[in-house]
């Protein structure tokens, strides 16, 4: 998993980074009826790192301009968080397009809010990219281990994993 992990951690782009993403899982016994469609589905759709960062920025955003939020608020920035980050591209900066969606619907400002995430945006991308490639790796390993393909090696997917919690 650590030429994948680090290869997201490069180039920013799940999409980019699936070659290398199917060759470390190949490598661990997940057959490739099962990663070639985990895998590209997950690079297009399963976005966790970008959900999570729209989410914590519009709330660190709420606060740098002192708004405060209430619940429905909160629960309107965890579903469009969650939705927008479905529907963005597996590119560089992606997120910072779709947390204009985030911003608008709890009614944050947006103008001033993208100058301040465009600074650290170019590093957090890279962390993003590489939780969206470990996420969807392990959705590869749990859809082999319950469709019973035998040739799986769970114990390098908990070394990835250990590897992951270090970065």
């Amino acid at each position: 998993m650590t030429p994948a992990l680090l290869t997201a951690l490069g180039i920013a782009s799940s999409s980019a980074t699936l070659p290398v993403t199917e060759e470390c899982v190949k490598t661990q016994g997940i057959p490739k009826r099962i990663y070639s469609f985990v895998l590209p589905l997950g690079a297009t759709i399963s976005m966790d790192g970008t959900a999570l960062y729209e989410a914590v920025a519009a709330i660190f955003i709420a606060q740098i301009v002192g708004v405060p939020l209430n619940a429905v608020q909160l629960l309107v920035i965890a579903l469009t968080s969650t939705l927008a980050s479905i529907g963005a591209a597996g590119i560089p900066e992606a997120g910072l397009v779709t947390i204009v969606i985030v911003l608008t619907a709890v009614g944050l400002p947006v103008d001033d809010s993208i100058g301040l995430l465009l600074s650290i945006d170019w590093f957090l991308d890279r962390l993003r990219t590489a939780t969206n490639v470990y996420g969807d790796t392990v959705a590869a390993a749990i859809v082999s281990k319950l469709t019973g393909a035998e040739s799986l090696d769970i114990k390098t997917f908990a070394s990835a994993h250990e590897m992951a919690e270090t970065y």
